[in-house]
């Protein structure tokens, strides 16, 4: 991806949503630009006014690390946001091929152990995938709850692509909006991180082509840590289901995550794994007994 068009994009864009008041600066009458004007960041940044504007082309090469966190502060990014302006900077100084581990994720596939760890996760789904949001290795739940996106192989076991191209999702994903914002972020989060992932840039260039919802989303530059939290479901088997989440970065795979899910004790939800968990049982099953007939 273009790097000094990412910048730009990304600081213009972090730029427009901060006002003054919440700058503590005076608000003004006539102001032409949303949010913060170039000379207001710069000031708060304290570095001058052309060097800011700079920045703002698009040229990080070289910036140090104490301005770089200058203009964190001016622009009050958050944790997420403040890690993608400095791996923005890292690729424009040419530092990230040397400084983060070569990623293997085009042809990863988990080691024995690795299967054993998710196929012992019994009571949520479990499953790893990469920044690009392809599902790499999952438990028998795992594959049960994301039924959906592994019944057509047009999603190519890929939650992004599942997401905005697939119908199904609408129905999976009650909070449909919601779930996309985070989608996008995760995969603007992971452009920042590895620039030259050709499957990323093929990946978000189909995506860009096909859906408006995702096009748009990609423009607004928003990114995030998806760690922890809580999302809601509507399974087709079994319903309803409001899970929590846990996201582990793997030490061993350096760009993957393992995401396992849970429900509240003694919850409506937790029965629908349950359920859920039963019904995969009894299909594994009974496919052998399909396959001989």
């Amino acid at each position: 991806m273009d790097n000094q068009a990412e910048v730009r994009e990304f600081l213009t864009s972090r730029r427009a949503k901060i006002t003054p008041g919440q700058a503590g600066l005076p608000s003004g009458s006539r102001r032409r630009v949303p949010g913060l004007r170039r000379s207001e960041v710069a000031a708060l940044a304290d570095v001058s006014v052309e060097y800011y504007a700079k920045l703002e082309r698009g040229n990080l090469a070289g910036a140090s690390p104490a301005v770089l966190e200058a203009v964190a502060r001016a622009l009050q990014l958050d944790d997420a946001e403040r890690a993608h302006l400095l791996n923005l900077a890292h690729a424009a100084d040419g530092s990230d091929a040397l400084t983060r581990p070569r990623r293997r994720t085009a042809q990863w596939k988990a080691h024995r152990s690795l299967q054993w760890v998710l196929d012992a996760v019994t009571a949520g789904p479990a499953f790893v995938r990469n920044g690009r949001m392809d599902l790499l290795a999952a438990n028998e739940l795992a594959r049960a709850f994301y039924a959906d996106v592994y019944a057509s192989a047009g999603n190519q076991a890929n939650l992004a692509r599942f997401q905005f191209l697939d119908p199904a999702s609408r129905r999976f994903y009650p909070d449909w909006e919601q779930a996309a914002d985070i989608a996008v972020a995760i995969l603007r989060t992971e452009a920042g991180r590895s620039p030259h992932d050709k499957g990323l840039h093929d990946l978000v260039g189909e995506l860009s082509t096909r859906s408006d919802e995702f096009r748009t989303r990609w423009g607004a530059h928003n990114v995030r840590h998806h760690g922890t939290g809580t999302k809601r479901f509507h399974h087709h088997t079994v319903g309803d289901l409001t899970l929590a989440y846990e996201g582990l970065e793997m030490a061993a795979a350096p760009g993957l995550t393992l995401t396992i899910y849970t429900a509240e004790p003694g919850s409506a939800s937790e029965e629908g794994l349950s359920l859920l968990a039963s019904w995969a049982a009894t299909s594994q099953a009974l496919a052998p007994y399909s396959r001989d007939r």
